[in-house]
């Protein structure tokens, strides 16, 4: 095996490869404790195409192949209202190929967004032609990073789950995009909740692919004592009817506001929430770079 492959290890019906951070040395460094209260937000942003109408997917379709003037400015939208947040999950992200220009939109992102710390997680490689990618954005250095390839039929989803503080105070935070298929998400949400289990507070993020009641009383995580806001659609972004974007939480985390951002900027619309942080976690001053 060559010296610069990863190393997965195989994690009971995934796999598992520690990360590291990306470090923005375009960012001042300037966050140097965990905030009382942390700003969350999830968004798929659709590799950046500005999808308005149905009628888009079809006529639009052709910008998931190639590049496009307008990606960039849309790409800069996104970055403005990504600035009002410390801890961020993009899904649907490209991670630098023809059709984004040959630019890495999660790293992209962390400048716009003025983000000290970022992680892309590429889960479909296609070469040049597509890097399909979660991504991680924070302004708080992780203590632990962890990529994880998710179980399913059809390979290609993955979850980043990155720990914040220490001890009986640390916390979990797992950023995903689920699949589609309700066996596959079942196997996926199975394989998370054995591995948030130690944890007392933990966070849930991202594009889940169901709606809520469905995650909490239909699912693997049923009995797990998370909880979230009920919230209006996320999907699609012109007429919102399906509330598939979530952020779950454990109920030693209490949430002071939560909100679907009104821009439609993607297909998806943004789910945003201010969760204060328990005592032991709160003031930890940051590790790394």
């Amino acid at each position: 095996m060559a010296a610069d492959r990863p190393l997965w290890r195989r994690s009971r019906n995934g796999l598992m490869l520690p990360a590291t951070a990306q470090v923005n040395h375009l960012c001042s460094d300037s966050a140097d404790c965990l905030p009382d209260v942390l700003r969350l937000l999830s968004f798929n942003i659709q590799v950046g195409i500005n999808t308005q109408r149905y009628h888009h997917y079809l006529t639009k379709s052709w910008q998931h192949l190639f590049p496009h003037a307008g990606r960039h400015l849309t790409l800069s939208q996104i970055g403005r209202l990504l600035n009002n947040f410390d801890l961020v999950a993009l899904q649907e992200v490209d991670g630098g190929s023809l059709r984004s220009g040959y630019v890495n939109q999660v790293e992209h992102l962390a400048r716009e967004g003025q983000f000290r710390y970022w992680y892309q997680q590429l889960n479909r490689n296609l070469g040049r032609f597509a890097q399909h990618s979660n991504g991680l954005l924070s302004r708080f250095a992780p203590l632990v990073l962890e990529d994880h390839k998710l179980p399913g039929f059809m390979p290609g989803r993955g979850a980043i789950f990155t720990r914040f503080g220490e001890g009986d105070d640390a916390m979990l935070v797992v950023m995903m995009h689920l699949a589609l298929s309700t066996r596959a998400r079942a196997s996926q949400l199975a394989y998370i909740r054995e591995r948030i289990a130690d944890y007392r507070h933990v966070v849930l993020m991202g594009d889940m692919n169901t709606h809520a009641e469905d995650l909490l009383e239909h699912s693997p995580l049923r009995g797990s004592a998370l909880h979230t806001a009920e919230l209006p659609g996320t999907f699609p972004s012109w007429k919102p009817a399906r509330a598939l974007d979530h952020i779950l939480l454990t109920p030693s985390l209490t949430i002071e506001q939560v909100d679907v951002l009104p821009q439609a900027i993607s297909d998806h619309l943004p789910v945003s929430m201010h969760i204060r942080l328990p005592d032991g976690l709160r003031g930890q001053r940051r590790t790394g770079n």
